[in-house]
């Protein structure tokens, strides 16, 4: 409804139309923006319907891989130190093969003389003043670590 210049309409009815006029504009925007708001509500919540089914259906499988490759690290380190130990007992075995370090180690270890040689075992005066417990197992000899551990065993 338009308002012609030769129309004459009182000033509340010219106010009343434009109101109308406008109130009708008004209304049909909100309506587009509405579709439109609508339409892309939709999509949004599509894409966060397809979103969260990835999380989930991708979830289980980053946790498997996760878990594994600190499980394959543990591994690969356990290897290494495997790897490490074979390498000492190959040079234990080594010099195990030389006959003077099992000399040596007899010597050291086992207090073994050679013939003709005299042993002497030199004793601490304060030690017997010590209870055979305060002594470490280091200090005393290899045979009386032995019967300490029989006695023990026995006593059980």
């Amino acid at each position: 409804m338009a308002v012609k210049n030769g129309d004459r309409f009182s000033t509340a009815t010219r106010i009343r139309l434009l109101g109308e006029q406008t109130a009708a504009r008004v209304y049909r925007s909100q309506t587009r923006r509405q579709a439109r708001r609508s339409r892309l509500t939709g999509r949004a919540a599509f894409l966060a319907l397809v979103v969260c089914s990835l999380v989930v259906a991708l979830a289980y499988p980053i946790r498997s891989y996760v878990s594994q490759q600190g499980e394959i690290a543990d591994q690969e380190r356990k290897a290494a130190e495997a790897a490490r130990r074979v390498e000492e007992l190959r040079d234990e075995k080594a010099r195990l093969q030389d006959p003077a370090y099992v000399r040596r180690l007899a010597r050291e270890h086992l207090h073994y003389v050679l013939p003709g040689e005299t042993g002497f075992t030199v004793t601490d005066p304060g030690a017997a003043d010590r209870p055979r417990a305060e002594q470490g197992a280091a200090d005393r000899p290899w045979y009386d670590n032995l019967w300490d551990g029989v006695d023990n065993a026995d006593r059980r």
